[in-house]
C-alpha cells in the first residue's frame, strides 16, 4: 500500500460542515425516567438522548491535507453529524503480530470528491440479491470471476479486492478521525451508523464488482443464516479451489456445521434441529423483542465530537458479531480475517454475511405490529452523517445516510425467502424459573446457576454476579401505555479491552441461568465485543486501550412472558462467557422511555 507521504494527494479545498442548513432550535428529546439499580453508587447522569453540555464550544477546523487548516463557524460539539473524514489523517492501524495487512489506508485521490447521485431508474437494472444457499452454478462462475477480476488489480487501484478490504479496516479501526475532531477515533460500529456505513460499503463493492465482469445488474449473495435452509456456511465459500474460499477460518465451522447465532466461542452439542430451534428464537428476541423502536434497533446516537461507543443496536450485537467469531480462525494471532475488524474485509464471506446484515434493516421496517411503527430515524444529525467510497469509474463519492434508506432507490432488493423466526418467541424456562433445593441439582449445576450478589457497582465479570432492580412503574400498566412508553434495562458503563473477544449474557428473573438456553425468555440479551485493532489512540481508545460502551434491552415484551408486570423490581444476572474477567460494569438500571 502507499506510504503516507504518497497518500496525501493535494490540499482539499471542499468544505466538510454539516450540509443542512440549521434552525438554532433543536428538536425535543424522549423523555427519558431512570430508575438505577439497587447497589449503585447513586451518583446522577445525564440523559444518553439529551443535547450534550459536557463540553465546550469547539471551532471546526478543514483538515487540509498538508496545508494550514482553514477555520471555519464555531459549533457546538454533540450537536451536530458526523462528517466524511479528513483524509489526510488516515495512518497505520495499530496491528497485531503476524498482521496480513500492512496499513488501513485505501488509496489516495487525485481528485475532490463528488457528492452521490442516485441511479437512474429508467437506465439501470434492478440488481436482485440472492440467498447464497440458493444460487446456480453460473452465479457461482460469475461471482468468483468478480471476485478474481478485483484481487488481480494491483493494491493501489481503489477498485481492487485489498482496497476494498482496507475501507473496512480504515472506517472500523481508527484510522480516521472525524473531520474538525483530530483528537477523536471515528469509528462506525457500536452505534447508530453501524447500519447505513455496512450499507453504503456494500453498494460500492457491489457497482464495482459488477463493472469488473461488465455486468451491471450483477448483484452480491446474501448469507441467509436466519433460516434453515441458509444456516451452514454456504458450500461456494468452503470450496478451497474458489476464489471465495480463505484458508482464516475455523476449521470446525465448515458444512455441513450449522452457525450458532448466539456462539460465545465455545462447541455447544444440540442435534440438528436444536440448534435451528434455538436460532429461530435468537433472531425473534434481537428483531422483535429488543427491537421496538428505531433508537433501540440502529443503537446509540453518535453526534460530532462525541466518543464513538454510543451502544450497539441488538442486531449488531447477535447475530452480527457472534457470526464474525465463529467464522475467524481461533489459531490465528487475533482470530483473523473474519473474527477480527481490521481483517474481516480480507474473507469474500464478509461480504454475504453483511448483506444479510442490510436485509435486516429492510425486514425489520416491514414488521409493523399493533404497539409499534417501525420507521427509519428522523434525527437530522444522523440523516446527515456522511461517508467516502469510491465507486466504478473509480471516483471518490461523499454519500449521506439520508441516500441510502431506500434499497429500491439504491437499485437493488433481496430475494424473498422464508422468515420463520417471526413465529418463534422465546419460551419461559421451567427450570429456569422454579426455585430448587441445591441438594436436588448436580455439582455441574450448582456451579452453572450459582451468582453471586453484587454489592457495589462497578464490578468486573469474573464470575456470575445478579443484582436487584427497581422497575419505575408500581404497578401493570395497559396496553397504551406499553405501546407509549418502552421499560428499558440499561447495563452502563461497560469497559473492555478493543483486542478482547469478550461475550456476557444478560437475564432476567432466572433462578437457574444454567438452565436457560439461547431460546429462553429469562435471557435478556447480551453483550458481544469483536476484536478491533486501531490506529490512533483517540480518547479512551489508546493503543491496545479499551472502549467504554452501554447495552440497552427493552423489556416490554419479556416482562409480560414473565408476569413480572406487577412486581416492583426484577433479578437481573450477568453471565460472563467469553472474555471472562477482562469486562467491567459500572451500573444496572431500568429506565422508562416514551
Amino acid at each position: 500500500m502507499a506510504s503516507m507521504s504518497q497518500l496525501i494527494a493535494r490540499p482539499a479545498t471542499f468544505s466538510l460542515s454539516s450540509p443542512r442548513t440549521r434552525s438554532g432550535l433543536r428538536p425535543r428529546r424522549a423523555t427519558v425516567h431512570r430508575v438505577p439499580c439497587a447497589s449503585s453508587r447513586g451518583e446522577e447522569r445525564s440523559e444518553p438522548d439529551a443535547p450534550k453540555h459536557d463540553r465546550r464550544d469547539v471551532l471546526l477546523g478543514l483538515g487540509a491535507l498538508g496545508a494550514s487548516a482553514t477555520l471555519m463557524s464555531a459549533r457546538r460539539a454533540g450537536a451536530d453529524p458526523v462528517a466524511t473524514p479528513d483524509i489526510s489523517t488516515c495512518g497505520p492501524a495499530d496491528l497485531p503480530p503476524g498482521a496480513n495487512v500492512v496499513t488501513c489506508c485505501p488509496p489516495p485521490s487525485a481528485a475532490l470528491p463528488v457528492d452521490f447521485t442516485p441511479p437512474d431508474a429508467a437506465s439501470s437494472p434492478l440488481r436482485r440479491r440472492p440467498a447464497a444457499h440458493s444460487v446456480t452454478a453460473d452465479y457461482v462462475a460469475r461471482l468468483n470471476a468478480g471476485i478474481a477480476a478485483m484481487k488481480a488489480l494491483p493494491a493501489g487501484d481503489p477498485r481492487s479486492f485489498a482496497a476494498q478490504a482496507s475501507v473496512h479496516c480504515a472506517y472500523c479501526d481508527g484510522s480516521y478521525s472525524p473531520n474538525g475532531f483530530p483528537r477523536v477515533e471515528l469509528q462506525v460500529h457500536n452505534s447508530w451508523l453501524f447500519f447505513p456505513f455496512h450499507r453504503c460499503y456494500l453498494y460500492f463493492f457491489e457497482r464495482i464488482l459488477g463493472s469488473l465482469i461488465g455486468d451491471p445488474s450483477f448483484a452480491i449473495p446474501f448469507w441467509n443464516w436466519d433460516a434453515p435452509d441458509g444456516m451452514r456456511m454456504p458450500a461456494m465459500y468452503a470450496d478451497q479451489s474458489s476464489q471465495l474460499f480463505d484458508p482464516r477460518r475455523d476449521g470446525r465451522h465448515a458444512p455441513p456445521k450449522l452457525i450458532d447465532l448466539d456462539y460465545n466461542g465455545s462447541e455447544r452439542r444440540f442435534t440438528d434441529n436444536q440448534q435451528i430451534d434455538r436460532n429461530l428464537r435468537v433472531m425473534y428476541r434481537q428483531m422483535v423483542s429488543l427491537s421496538p423502536t428505531p433508537s433501540l434497533f440502529f443503537g446509540g446516537a453518535y453526534r460530532a465530537g462525541d466518543d464513538p461507543n454510543q451502544g450497539p443496536g441488538p442486531v449488531e450485537n447477535i447475530p452480527h458479531g457472534p457470526v464474525h467469531i465463529w467464522c475467524g480462525d481461533p489459531s490465528q494471532p487475533s482470530r483473523e480475517d473474519m473474527g477480527n475488524f481490521y481483517s474481516a474485509g480480507s474473507d469474500p464471506l464478509f461480504y454475504a454475511h453483511h448483506a444479510n446484515i442490510d436485509r435486516m434493516w429492510t425486514v425489520w421496517k416491514g414488521l409493523d405490529d399493533v404497539r409499534r411503527r417501525r420507521t427509519d430515524l428522523a434525527d437530522p444529525d444522523w440523516l446527515d452523517a456522511s461517508f467516502l467510497f469510491y465507486d466504478e469509474t473509480p471516483k471518490l463519492v461523499r454519500i449521506r445516510v439520508r441516500d441510502v434508506l431506500d434499497t429500491g432507490a439504491l437499485g437493488y432488493q433481496y430475494q424473498d425467502v422464508p422468515m420463520p423466526w417471526r413465529a418463534a418467541r422465546p419460551t419461559v424456562t421451567a427450570a429456569a424459573a422454579t426455585r430448587r433445593a441445591d441438594s436436588l441439582l448436580t455439582p455441574a449445576a450448582q456451579a452453572a446457576s450459582a451468582a453471586k450478589k453484587a454489592r457495589k457497582f462497578p464490578v468486573t465479570l469474573d464470575e456470575a454476579m445478579s443484582v436487584t432492580v427497581k422497575r419505575p412503574v408500581a404497578a401493570r400498566r395497559s396496553e397504551a401505555e406499553k405501546a407509549s412508553e418502552e421499560e428499558v434495562l440499561v447495563v452502563d458503563g461497560i469497559e473492555v479491552d478493543r483486542d478482547v473477544a469478550a461475550k456476557f449474557d444478560v437475564f432476567v428473573n432466572a433462578e437457574d441461568h444454567g438452565a436457560v438456553g439461547s431460546g429462553g425468555r429469562e435471557l435478556a440479551g447480551s453483550f458481544v465485543n469483536v476484536p478491533h485493532r486501531h490506529a490512533h489512540g483517540h480518547g479512551r481508545g489508546k493503543k491496545g486501550g479499551g472502549i467504554k460502551t452501554t447495552l440497552r434491552l427493552a423489556l416490554n415484551e419479556q416482562l409480560e412472558d414473565l408476569e413480572a408486570e406487577d412486581d416492583e423490581s426484577v433479578e437481573v444476572t450477568l453471565v460472563p462467557r467469553q472474555g471472562r474477567g477482562k469486562v467491567k460494569v459500572g451500573s444496572v438500571r431500568i429506565e422508562l422511555v416514551r
